[in-house]
């Protein structure tokens, strides 16, 4: 791997924890246009569209941009923005032309498409329904209504169904809520709104992402409903997605509520463990990348409701291992992961650290707590561990049966229990519980 694509890794790595860091629209603003350029002498060069974004950037997000990139790299990484390529002389992004709205059919990501999207039981239905919506164009479910959480793949429907429209050459218009409110305001205030309408009844597809934005904002979602209406009576597709179902969307105007219950409301769930174990390998293939199943397990069990998080935790996984030039282990993963895992304010270890100290102490590996064997030696170093992170973060039980193959709260306690009434009768274990509080403290 050349330098330059090394320093490419690095910053879309980077780029995956920001994301999750600040909001939507700050992210699509400011830092999704951004490269990695070049890392050399602790100076860290970013390459930004225009000199706007550099200075934005440079006053708002510099602590926070270095901070992420030292955090991944482990060494000092001062950030410098420097303007690349075309959009180098305007001083900002350029406002809406006062004649039309601004295109809508670019920007999608092309690693979202329909092949690289992972199905398990919690996404089956509304990926089903993508698909047959392309197939069908206003005619299977109109609309469809794709709902839930945070980083859970809504977003990756959208941009594939909106890739497979376009290939079909259909007219498709891609935006979210709050993209839709501002250029609604913007429309009105440039005197422009009947351009604004024409454009987006003029759609073969529309697609909003974050419907819930514009609930509450009257004149917006009138706009909206007038919208809806006229693509809907002339079998034009709409496609809408929201952090909740229609019913549950605060301050929504009821007839447009009753509007989004027309067609079929499809709920994406958190994804199971094998569906995070497949999401994380498709992931690592799209980079040319093979991890071992041990490791796989370990990152899949380490998050359970964001596939987002999910990848983000991956990339860090993936760039430690390039950058310290070391094969992908549980171990590695273990210590990739540990600077994000949850960490007492008193200064107690980290899960992933007390594990891996706990581990050492037992002459066993990190792996070996967290899978399912029960050997006597290493059902007790797993007891022990579980003791200390309670002991050390304070996590509750629920949390700390995750670290540990997702076992059951009541296992946890039973752990907690018995290590505590063990260490009052075995001067041995008090003896090596102590070494590993010192350990842990002292590292």
């Amino acid at each position: 791997m050349t330098e330059q694509e090394s320093v490419k890794r690095i910053w879309d790595t980077a780029l995956g924890e920001l994301e999750i860091q600040v909001s939507r629209h700050n992210y699509q603003t400011w830092l999704e246009k951004t490269v990695g350029v070049d890392y050399s002498g602790g100076e860290f060069v970013i390459g930004v569209p225009n000199a706007f974004v550099a200075e934005y950037l440079e006053q708002n997000q510099r602590s926070l941009i270095e901070k992420t990139l030292i955090g991944l790299t482990r060494r000092e990484a001062r950030v410098v923005f420097r303007v690349e390529g075309a959009g180098q002389a305007p001083d900002g992004p350029a406002p809406p032309a006062a004649t039309a709205p601004p295109a809508e059919t670019a920007g999608f990501n092309p690693k979202y498409t329909f092949d690289h999207f992972v199905t398990g039981g919690g996404n089956q239905l509304a990926h089903a329904a993508a698909n047959s919506v392309v197939e069908n164009l206003g005619q299977s479910y109109n609309p469809l209504f794709i709902c839930g959480g945070v980083g859970l793949g809504k977003t990756h429907l959208l941009h594939a169904i909106g890739q497979a429209a376009l290939a079909r050459q259909q007219r498709v218009a891609y935006l979210s809520g709050e993209r839709f409110t501002n250029d609604f305001i913007t429309a009105i205030r440039e005197g422009w709104t009947e351009d604004f309408r024409r454009h987006y009844r003029n759609v073969d597809i529309l697609m909003l992402d974050d419907v819930q934005f514009i609930s509450g904002k009257a004149k917006t979602e009138e706009c909206f409903f007038h919208t809806f209406n006229e693509l809907h009576s002339h079998n034009r597709q709409i496609v809408l997605t929201s952090d909740q179902q229609p019913k549950s969307i605060p301050k929504l105007a009821e007839r447009l509520r009753s509007r989004f219950e027309w067609g079929l409301i499809a709920d994406i769930q958190p994804p199971d463990i094998q569906t995070r174990r497949d999401i994380l390998r498709s992931k690592a293939e799209q980079q040319d990348t093979y991890l071992p199943e041990a490791v796989l397990e370990l990152i899949a069990r380490r998050t359970d409701h964001s596939i987002r998080e999910l990848e983000g935790n991956l990339n860090r996984v993936l760039a430690y291992a390039r950058l310290l030039q070391a094969p992908f282990t549980p171990e590695l993963a273990l210590r990739a992961l540990e600077s994000i895992a949850r960490k007492n304010p008193d200064g107690g270890g980290a899960p992933a650290q007390v594990i891996a100290t706990v581990a050492a102490s037992f002459d066993l590996m990190p792996g070996d707590l967290i899978s399912l064997r029960r050997d006597k030696e290493i059902n007790l170093a797993r007891q022990v561990a579980m003791y200390l992170i309670r002991e050390q973060n304070g996590c509750p039980l629920t949390q700390i049966g995750l670290q540990f193959s997702h076992r059951n709260p009541s296992t946890v306690r039973h752990a907690c229990e018995k290590i505590s009434a063990e260490l009052d009768s075995s001067p041995w274990l008090r003896r090596r519980v102590a070494e590993i509080r010192q350990q842990i403290h002292s590292s």
